[in-house]
């Protein structure tokens, strides 16, 4: 499980040694919106690069290609050589893209003899209207290579012809509130990661703090950094306290005493299997981030 997902413009060497320092659990190597038109051959050569160079992959090294419509293909046809543990694909309108992306990912795969399928994708699935309609389809439609979905309210609201992704009291406005519990439940759905956007103003720590601490409420299980300084909020927001830890080993062990039972007491309230699912999540999540 990956709780911090930070984007590095791939074509500053300074900026992808900052990152690989940040403690990320992931770091996204941009081709698209950090990248002016005219560096991105040059970007691809030092993604590639960078890539080569660091084969253990602690952090996950994954990139984010332009979409699928303009250079999408020519980006991925020049990394996946290296073999990246993911591709990011902006502007997707639904698992029909993906899918076609995977043929793509089998033909290069093939190309330079990588295993077939290990190359994952995170999808932005949010940033048109059509993609916001078409969530519900991650439920219907497998796409094998799918790891995780997350959302973007910065790209929808050109689409849509809004001036702004706020209400009046300065949050996200419904809109993108419902595109934000839409990709959650996709996610769900489709039993990958779901992925909470990024927190614009990274000097702010007090908004992602709260915003970490919502998005783990939400059932989120990671976040989207734009800057180093939002690494470390981000994994201690996406990782259990040791107070859930200790309430999830008590709802197992009551559990674990009662075998076959599916209603056990505990501590004056009743706890259900629902509450014992959950609590095996938890414990599966401090697990998953003894680092």
């Amino acid at each position: 499980m990956i709780r911090s997902w930070l984007f590095v413009p791939a074509d500053s060497e300074r900026k992808l040694v900052k990152g690989g320092e940040s403690g990320a659990d992931a770091l996204i190597l941009d081709l698209e919106d950090s990248v002016a038109a005219s560096r991105r051959p040059v970007a691809r050569g030092m993604v590639v690069d960078y890539l080569t160079a660091h084969t253990s992959r602690r952090p996950q090294l994954w990139v984010r290609i332009n979409p699928l419509d303009t250079e999408g293909l020519t980006d991925a046809a020049a990394v996946v050589r290296a073999a990246p543990d993911g591709l990011v694909v902006p502007k997707v309108n639904g698992p029909d893209d993906l899918l076609r992306l995977s043929h793509w990912l089998d033909a290069l795969e093939a190309r330079d003899g990588l295993p077939a399928g290990n190359i994952k994708l995170l999808a932005v699935a949010t940033e048109t209207a059509a993609a916001v309609l078409r969530l519900s389809d991650y439920a219907r439609v497998a796409v094998p290579r799918l790891a995780a979905l997350t959302w973007g309210a910065e790209d929808l609201p050109a689409d849509i012809g809004a001036s702004t992704n706020q209400d009046a009291a300065g949050g996200y406005a419904l809109t993108y509130r419902f595109a934000r519990s839409a990709c959650l439940l996709a996610a769900v759905a489709a039993k990958v990661q779901p992925i909470d956007t990024l927190e614009v103003d990274f000097r702010d720590e007090a908004a992602l703090h709260a915003a970490c601490a919502d998005g783990r409420r939400q059932g989120f299980t990671g976040k989207i950094a734009i800057h180093p300084a939002q690494v470390a909020a981000i994994n201690a927001g996406f990782r259990p306290t040791a107070e859930e830890v200790a309430h999830a080993r008590r709802i197992v062990a009551a559990f674990d005493a009662a075998p076959g039972i599916g209603t056990v007491g505990l501590g004056g309230k009743m706890i259900d299997m629902p509450h014992l699912r959950q609590a095996q999540r938890v414990l599966a999540a401090d697990a998953a981030f003894q680092d």
